[in-house]
């Protein structure tokens, strides 16, 4: 299992802030890769609210007693003493971004970004920009620098931001149908993302043109299905050079790229950096999860 995470004053003790409109306790990441399973029940929640972001895998969660399996792509929220029951398992390779907010005005805010208060599950599709605001939250937390704090919430909201744009992008009409088609399409890229994928072969599997399916999944996700398997791919190429110690070129093929140097190009395209150096910087030790 590897995990980073920062707390305010260094404390893992939740409180509930009355002088900030929004105000960041706490944010971390965890990644599971050996542990079998990871179970988190908080049966009177926490004083103050949390946000997960499901990078990749699945999770298992309990809202009022209904278990829900919650995929990829999709950000969950707790309010409050909320019941908190969620469990990841080992063999999904459940990736997770976590952070905890309290202040004033919180429940105001976020329905400024259309965030209901009735919502507890939100589709966001999976995007490199959500992970590399969590990924800054914690640095400043862990660095502590002039007026972080301030900082801190000014990521939260463009993290609010982008929440909204994809909410206001989805389709109403036919978004049950739309949904569920690409949800399944989600799992399936998830499953085979290192696989030669033909975009034509899967559309037509699904009985569906090409041009409709690429609309359609761009229509829920913001990306294109190409693209999609991309981010995937170099998803899981930086969690391999995180977290294991395969080479350049092995990493490479088992995220589906036989050609290293093209994988290369492709990462530094995707990060500034090269996979080696991606590596270096991120090889640092992290402090305890509190998701």
């Amino acid at each position: 299992m590897y995990f980073n995470s920062a707390y305010w004053n260094n404390s893992r003790i939740d409180f509930k802030d009355k002088t900030h409109p929004l105000f960041v306790g706490s944010c971390g990441m965890y990644r599971l890769i050996t542990r079998p399973l990871l179970p988190t029940h908080r049966p009177r929640g926490r004083l103050d609210f949390q946000m997960l972001y499901i990078a990749s895998g699945k999770a298992q969660f309990y809202f009022r007693g209904v278990e829900r399996m919650v995929p990829a792509g999709h950000m969950v929220i707790y309010r409050p003493k909320e019941e908190q029951k969620y469990r990841y398992y080992g063999a999904d390779q459940t990736e997770v971004y976590w952070v905890h907010f309290t202040g004033n005005n919180v429940r105001n805010i976020m329905r400024q970004y259309g965030i209901a208060d009735s919502d507890q599950v939100i589709f966001t599709g999976t995007s490199l920009e959500y992970k590399r605001l969590f990924t800054q939250m914690i640095q400043e937390m862990q660095l502590r620098r002039e007026n972080y704090e301030e900082f801190l919430v000014l990521l939260l909201r463009q993290l609010f931001i982008l929440l909204h744009r994809q909410m206001q992008q989805r389709p109403k009409a036919k978004s049950g149908f739309l949904e569920k088609e690409i949800q399944q399409a989600l799992q399936y890229f998830q499953e085979h993302y290192n696989s030669d994928i033909s975009i034509d072969a899967y559309a037509s599997s699904r009985g569906m043109s090409t041009s409709w399916f690429i609309r359609s999944f761009k229509e829920i996700t913001g990306v294109t299905p190409m693209r999609y398997i991309l981010t995937t791919r170099i998803t899981n190429a930086q969690s391999l050079l995180e977290d294991t110690d395969y080479n350049i070129a092995e990493i490479s093929r088992i995220v589906g790229y036989e050609d290293q140097m093209y994988f290369s190009r492709l990462f530094k395209k995707q990060n500034g950096v090269s996979p080696s150096e991606f590596r270096r910087q991120s090889r640092r030790v992290p402090e305890n999860p509190d998701g």
